[in-house]
């Protein structure tokens, strides 16, 4: 018997998250799930007279095919998936994970060829394409969580099925207010920075793009950062975990990075391309079901009381210019079990230990 939260969440994903119409066609992407989610989703789009297409992939698979990556393999499969991406209305991809760490031994040089032919890819699908991304709960992500896998399952299905809707009322205030700022300061354990985001549009993220959602985004104008900050939330880039990672910033850009033994390999990626030393996003978190951190950046960058520093890309719709085959979401906890912290805008005082000041923004409050 299929559980009812899979239909449920297919229902979610389709008819609110990208708001399919009839004819339009739908790329399910799917990585490691069960065959019941793909069949709820498919007969979803069929219900909503949209036209289903389906790609699925594996995690080892791909290791495989990036360990000798050569720019004629990647510029040949990005071709092809970049005229199947120009020829979607909406994405949809649910990916699970065997092991975070899949691709960890993937030689650095043979990542950026990856990346390099791919991320025009992700341009198309995240500037031109309705989409949404999501994870799906396999054991791994459990033991990630230090959960088991019946509670983790439980906790993903209440942050997944969350009620978005009623937070949008309190999301476009948070949106006014930063699209009115200029000068922002953040504070906390081993972070003084701040930056400018002046005329640069913030973004609502309300279960349209991401599920689990919760966030506001923005960006900094690209040579304002000054400062240093340090991120308390663990974090995995290309399949390599990181801890405690400290960046200090000089005109906007990244001259000195510390990530304890991944020192090395966090300068590796920075230097993938002169984008990635730049910021490409400013957020802040506040889905009140996320508290804790899972080195999985769909859930850690939505967690409550939190913000994150993104070096490289940025967001069409908040564009800085900045450009990189990197877009790494880097969080901060800022609530007291935390070790507390503070965010102004303008120098009047908007966050505090994770809790938002101004009562039109008390709706985004864990």
């Amino acid at each position: 018997m299929q559980d009812p939260r899979i239909s449920e969440l297919a229902q979610q994903l389709v008819r609110y998250s990208t708001k399919i119409k009839k004819g339009e066609k739908v790329l399910l992407h799917l990585i490691d799930v069960p065959d019941e989610l793909g069949i709820a989703l498919i007969r979803e789009v069929r219900a909503k007279k949209g036209i289903p297409v389906l790609k699925l992939d594996h995690g080892r698979l791909s290791r495989e095919m990036s360990m000798a990556a050569s720019d004629d393999q990647y510029e040949l499969i990005a071709k092809h998936q970049l005229a199947e991406m120009k020829d979607m209305d909406a994405y949809i991809a649910i990916r699970g994970s065997h092991n975070i760490c899949e691709t960890s031994d993937v030689p650095a040089a043979k990542m950026k060829t990856v990346m390099k032919h791919m991320r025009k890819v992700m341009n198309h699908r995240v500037d031109k394409t309705r989409w949404c991304v999501l994870r799906w709960p396999h054991p791994a992500m459990a033991q990630q969580a230090g959960m088991s896998t019946e509670a983790f399952e439980e906790f993903y299905f209440n942050v997944c099925l969350l009620d978005y809707k009623s937070m949008l009322p309190a999301m476009n205030a948070l949106k006014r207010l930063m699209e009115k700022t200029d000068h922002v300061q953040i504070k906390n354990e081993g972070t003084d920075l701040e930056f400018s985001i002046k005329d640069i549009p913030a973004v609502v993220c309300g279960g349209h793009y991401n599920i689990p959602d919760g966030e506001v985004f923005t960006a900094p104008i690209k040579d304002s950062v000054e400062g240093v900050i340090t991120h308390n939330a663990p974090t995995v880039y290309q399949g390599i975990p990181f801890d405690n990672i400290r960046l200090e910033f000089k005109k906007g850009k990244i001259v000195k990075a510390d990530a304890g033994s991944q020192t090395k390999e966090l300068n590796k990626i920075l230097d993938s391309d002169p984008g990635a030393r730049y910021i490409g996003e400013f957020a802040l978190g506040f889905n009140p079901q996320i508290m804790e951190p899972m080195r999985d950046i769909l859930f850690d960058e939505k967690i409550a009381g939190s913000f994150h520093f993104t070096p490289g890309q940025a967001y069409e719709e908040a564009d800085n210019g900045n450009r990189s085959q990197v877009h790494w979401d880097m969080v901060t906890i800022q609530r007291k079990d935390y070790g507390g912290g503070e965010i102004y805008f303008d120098g009047k005082l908007i966050r505090k230990d994770g809790v938002f000041l101004p009562k039109s923004l008390h709706g985004l409050n864990y």
